[in-house]
């Protein structure tokens, strides 16, 4: 089977990636329109961490990396690798050697629509990953894919050069022509979070600052006492 490596795509600007870093990836996602959500099912094998970089992506045969290997030589500083495969495969494609070349070439993680291993190893030289399974099933190298083609995982297009957002939440890919945009609208949200947090601070209730007392009426929802709801004081 054939494929291509595709060299020196473009990618989005290092300074709107880095401002993209500030966020989260629910604030991310909610900037750009609750869009651009990878599925909840691609989940982070360590906690408390958080990368933005530049995709590199693969599209692999299932039980087979060859094309891992191949991508290795595609990564630079400030990339994240980005691995699917042609049908679903929750095998090993990855571990710590992976990790290792990676890591020795500037790579911020890896976000893999398979399994992974080496989970521990992974946490200890803090290489940031995230994937569709764990597991230690091992696989082959025999079979022709692609490198910084577009990709599809659970129903997002990721393009090589595209902003993956990642952290304890999931996983978020951002348009690299839309990256400048969304982190000035992710700046925008945090600051309007701000606000609404100081509120709750004050005792403010979110029935009042997002008037949704009116939406309750509009519904039918009606208010009554525990005497009224029960019968009790008939």
């Amino acid at each position: 089977m054939g494929g291509v490596i595709v060299t020196n795509p473009p990618k989005a600007d290092a300074k709107d990636v880095e401002a993209l870093a500030a966020f989260g990836v629910a604030t991310v996602s909610e900037a750009m329109g609750r869009t651009g959500l990878l599925g909840p099912s691609i989940r982070p094998v360590q906690q408390g961490v958080r990368v933005a970089g530049t995709a590199v992506t693969v599209l692999s045969w299932p039980g087979d990396n060859l094309m891992i290997h191949a991508a290795v030589e595609q990564c630079g500083e400030g990339d994240i690798l980005v691995v699917t495969t042609t049908s679903p495969c929750t095998d090993g494609l990855f571990g710590e050697l992976f990790a290792t070349a990676l890591q020795k070439r500037g790579v911020r993680g890896v976000v893999l629509n398979t399994g992974i291993r080496d989970t521990q190893e992974l946490r200890d030289m803090g290489f940031a990953a995230w994937s569709r399974a764990v597991s230690s099933q091992g696989t082959v190298k025999a079979t022709g894919g692609s490198v910084n083609v577009p990709i599809a995982i659970d129903g997002q297009v990721v393009r090589p050069g595209d902003v993956i957002v990642a952290d304890d939440d999931g996983v978020v890919v951002v348009p690299r022509e839309k990256a400048r945009e969304t982190a000035e609208k992710s700046q925008a949200r945090e600051a309007k979070e701000a606000a609404t947090r100081a509120a709750f601070l004050e005792g403010q209730l979110g029935l009042d600052r997002y008037g949704l007392r009116d939406t309750l009426k509009q519904l039918g929802v009606e208010y009554q006492s525990y005497e009224e709801y029960t019968g009790a004081g008939s």
